[in-house]
């Protein structure tokens, strides 16, 4: 996802989301990250720090990640991170509007 393509939904943006991600990684990992960079592959990421990410985007972004979500492809990169946080964002959203 380029920033072109991120969008704001209920008022949290993927560039604020993107941001808080990577300020994190960066600070767990002690590695520079970038948005399109394959955590899984470049040796950073880690079950355990995925289980922390998980936490995190719960704590930071008022969703709940379960079931079919909890998959190594939504946290293999910040942008399906962010893909993932604007998508439960906008479920919940519906949700509240049925």
């Amino acid at each position: 996802m380029t920033s072109d393509e991120m969008t704001t939904t209920d008022s949290v943006t993927a560039d604020e989301v993107a941001q808080a991600l990577i300020a994190y990684l960066e600070t767990k990992t002690k590695s520079v990250v970038t948005t399109d960079q394959d955590l899984v592959e470049t040796g950073l990421s880690s079950s355990m720090l995925a289980m922390e990410l998980v936490v995190f985007l719960e704590s930071n972004f008022d969703i709940a990640i379960v079931g079919y979500d909890l998959t190594l492809e939504n946290f293999r990169s910040v942008a399906r991170m962010v893909a993932l946080v604007l998508r439960l964002r906008a479920d919940d959203d519906r949700d509240l509007d049925a």
